[in-house]
């Protein structure tokens, strides 16, 4: 950040008074402004004992298998952004079914939350930002081909809570930076 967004003169760099982390501070009207995680929201989305995952058609991580997701919008409760990023994503209407996962990811300043949800009506498509849609065999999940560690977490637990036929909430997080995945 450069400039203020509230009078357009330049901001710097500091603690402010009975603060304890840097902030960009305004230099004329001294207006503070926060920078906070950005929330993404998704589902796990399920028709008939198969999990829907689309293939990124954008960057970062273009071409490879993600859950649908994305950030959340103002406005908005992340039961609903994770509906409306379903709908974009997948084509898919869902019923949402229950909180599953939430991972912070510090290193990112994110939060990734996903919803378990099931396809309304078994229908499907591929959004603006897919390349393609598929519903996917447990057996069949393409795992070398898996967008972000959230993402890889969140179906690892899935299958898991599946096959122990009970699921929770499950709250971790991720600390290390994708290119260290490579």
């Amino acid at each position: 950040m450069k400039y203020c967004s509230t009078c357009g003169h330049p901001v710097e760099q500091r603690i402010p008074q009975g603060d304890n982390r840097h902030r960009y501070v305004c230099v004329s009207c001294e207006t503070i402004h926060y920078q906070n995680p950005r929330i993404v929201a998704g589902t796990v989305p399920v028709w008939e004992g198969r999990i829907l995952l689309c293939r990124r058609a954008i960057e970062p991580r273009y071409g490879y298998w993600t859950l649908p997701a994305g950030f959340m919008e103002n406005a908005e409760t992340t039961i609903e952004a994770a509906a409306r990023e379903t709908r974009e994503e997948a084509l898919a209407e869902v019923n949402i079914d229950g909180l599953y996962t939430i991972i912070d990811v510090p290193h990112i300043n994110q939060v990734h939350m996903f919803y378990r949800a099931t396809l309304t009506d078994g229908t499907y498509g591929a959004g603006e930002e897919s390349l393609e849609t598929r519903l996917f065999d447990l057996d069949d999940i393409p795992w070398d081909e898996i967008s972000f560690p959230t993402v890889r977490k969140t179906l690892e637990l899935y299958l898991e809570d599946l096959r122990n036929e009970s699921f929770q909430v499950h709250v971790s997080d991720i600390r290390y930076s994708m290119k260290a995945r490579r």
